[in-house]
C-alpha cells in the first residue's frame, strides 16, 4: 500500500483511484499557490454550497429515495436540506469573527510583547461521508472546511450511488475542482482515500471501520476527526412523564428507520414502569405511522444485508426468551425492506442486540432501579455518542450529567442537540475523536497558529549567556512576579 496516493504508479489502479490522485495533486498545487483565501472567497464558497443544495433539492430527494428504496420527502428536507443550508448560513454570519486573530494574554515579565492566535487553513481536507444521511454528512463538514479556507475532496458511500453521482454533478456545477470535488468509487477507492496524505481527514461511520481509517491515516500522520457511533441510552427517570418521553423516544428511534448514529439505542426505564413504557412507545409509533408497512413516511432499510442483520438481532433475542413487541407486521414487507419498530423487553445482557450498535428500528427496553443503577449501567459500556435523559428532577438530571461521559446530551427530547450548530458535534472514546459544527468546525479545520510579537524594547537579551550574578538576580526577580 502506497503512503502517497498522489504519487503512486497508475498501473493496476481503478478509475476512482486515478481520479483521486489527480484531484488531490491538483488541490495541493492550488493550495500552495494560494494558501490563504480571503474572506470574500470563503463567503463565495459558502454561497455555492447554499445554491447547489437549494437548486438540486428535488434531485437530491429523488436520488436518496432511490438509494434507500423509500424515504419520505419531508424527512430528507428536514434532515438533509434544511440542516445543511442553516449550517452554511450560520457560518456566513459568523465567519468574519472566526477568522480574526485572537488575542492571548502575555505574562507580565514578557511585556511589552504581544501574543496572538491566528487561524490558518490546513490545506486539503478529505471527507468520507456515510450512507445514512449522505448529503448532510458530506456537506456539513465541507462547509466548515471551506470556511476555514481549505480545499475539499469528498468520498461518498458506495451504498448511495444515486446520491453520490448527483452530488458530484452538483458540486462540479458550482466549484472549480481545485477547490471542492467529489470522488466516487468502491472499496478500493475508499481505501486509497484513507491512505492519501490529506492535511486533515474526517470520517463518519461505524467504530469498526473508523479504527481502520485511523490506522491508514496514521501512516501519514494525518490528523483525523472520527464521527462514529455506539450504544446511546435513553434514561427515563422516576420523575418523567412516560407518555411524553415515549413520544420523543419513538420519534428519535424511527427517524430514518433508526439509521441514525445518535438514535436511542436502548431505554432504561423504572422497573415498575417498563410495561407502561413499552405500551406508550408502541402507541406513539402507531400514531406517527398508522400504516407502517405501507406508508411512504417510513424509511426503508438501506440494503438487504443490513435488513438481514437487524432481523437476526431480533430472532436471536426471541430465541433466548426475550419478549418481542412489533409495531407493524412481522413480514415487514421484505421487498421494500420496511422493518417495523421492534421492542425487545429485558434481553439477556450478552445478547447480540446489547453488544453491538443496532442502527435500525430495534429498541431494547430494560428495567432499572434507580438513578445510580442507570449511571452504573451506562458507565460499564463504552462511552456513547449521545445520551438522552427524561424527567423533572433537577438533582437526578444533574447527577447523570456529572457522572456519565457521552459525546452530547439532549434533556427531555432526542436528537436535537445535533441540530444546534452552535454546539460541537462529536463523540468521545470509541464513539469518536474530535468534533465539528459552528465555530468548533472552523477550529477543527484550522491550524490555530500561536504567534509571539516581540517588542523592540524587550529585555530578553539580558538572559543570554555568558551567565553572571546579574543573570541570577534577573531570574530571581522574574520568579517572584510569576
Amino acid at each position: 500500500m502506497a503512503a502517497d496516493a498522489a504519487h503512486t504508479p497508475s498501473e493496476g489502479r481503478t478509475d476512482g483511484e486515478r481520479e483521486l490522485a489527480r484531484l488531490f495533486a491538483l488541490q495541493k498545487e492550488a493550495y500552495a499557490a494560494a494558501p490563504f483565501p480571503s474572506y470574500e472567497e470563503r463567503i463565495a464558497n459558502l454561497n455555492r454550497i447554499i445554491r447547489l443544495t437549494e437548486a438540486n433539492e428535488d434531485a437530491f430527494i429523488e436520488a436518496i429515495n432511490a438509494d434507500f428504496g423509500n424515504r419520505a420527502r419531508q424527512e430528507t428536507v428536514i434532515a438533509e436540506i434544511v440542516v445543511t443550508v442553516s449550517g452554511a448560513k450560520l457560518t456566513k454570519k459568523n465567519l468574519k469573527k472566526w477568522m480574526q486573530p485572537r488575542g492571548a494574554p502575555t505574562p507580565l515579565h514578557m511585556l511589552p510583547a504581544r501574543s496572538r492566535i491566528e487561524p490558518q487553513p490546513l490545506g486539503v481536507v478529505g471527507i468520507i461521508s456515510p450512507w445514512n444521511y449522505p448529503l448532510q454528512l458530506a456537506l456539513a463538514p465541507a462547509i466548515a472546511a471551506l470556511a476555514a479556507g481549505n480545499r475539499v475532496l469528498i468520498k461518498p458511500s458506495e451504498l448511495t450511488p444515486h446520491l453520490a453521482e448527483t452530488l458530484k454533478a452538483a458540486i462540479a456545477s458550482e466549484f472549480d475542482e481545485s477547490v471542492c470535488a467529489v470522488v466516487t468509487g468502491g472499496v478500493e477507492t475508499g481505501q486509497a482515500f484513507t491512505e492519501t496524505p490529506f492535511d486533515h481527514l474526517l470520517f463518519t461511520g461505524s467504530t469498526a471501520v473508523g479504527k481502520r481509517v485511523a490506522e491508514a491515516a496514521a501512516k501519514n500522520l494525518t490528523p483525523v476527526t472520527l464521527e462514529l457511533g455506539g450504544k446511546s441510552p435513553a434514561i427515563i427517570d422516576e420523575s418523567a412523564d412516560i407518555e411524553t418521553a415515549a413520544r420523543s423516544i419513538a420519534h428519535g428511534k424511527m427517524l430514518n428507520a433508526g439509521q441514525t448514529c445518535v438514535a436511542p439505542d436502548y431505554v432504561l426505564a423504572p422497573r415498575d414502569k417498563v410495561d407502561a413504557t413499552v405500551d406508550a412507545i408502541a402507541a406513539a409509533a402507531r400514531k406517527m405511522f398508522p400504516a407502517i408497512d405501507t406508508t411512504h413516511d417510513y424509511t426503508s432499510i438501506i440494503s438487504d444485508r443490513h435488513f438481514a442483520r437487524l432481523k437476526s438481532l431480533v430472532e436471536e433475542a426471541r430465541d433466548r426468551g426475550a419478549k418481542i413487541v412489533e409495531i407493524g407486521s412481522s413480514n415487514a414487507l421484505y421487498p421494500q425492506r420496511k422493518l417495523p419498530l421492534t421492542m425487545i423487553v429485558d434481553p439477556p445482557a450478552d445478547a447480540a442486540v446489547m453488544k453491538e450498535e443496532i442502527f435500525g428500528p430495534v429498541l431494547p427496553v430494560l428495567p432499572i432501579g434507580s438513578t445510580d443503577e442507570a449511571i452504573a449501567y451506562v458507565n460499564k459500556g463504552d462511552r456513547p455518542l449521545a445520551l438522552y435523559w427524561y424527567g423533572e428532577s433537577d438533582a437526578a438530571r444533574d447527577k447523570v450529567l456529572e457522572k456519565t461521559v457521552s459525546g452530547g446530551v439532549t434533556v427531555n427530547d432526542a436528537l436535537w442537540h445535533v441540530a444546534q450548530e452552535n454546539l460541537p458535534f462529536g463523540g468521545v472514546g470509541k464513539s469518536g475523536i474530535g468534533a465539528y459544527h459552528g465555530e468548533t468546525g472552523f477550529n477543527t479545520f484550522s491550524h490555530l497558529k500561536p504567534v509571539f510579537y516581540q517588542s523592540r524594547f524587550a529585555s530578553s537579551a539580558l538572559l543570554h549567556p555568558p551567565y553572571t550574578a546579574k543573570t541570577d538576580k534577573i531570574i530571581s526577580f522574574v520568579r517572584k512576579i510569576l
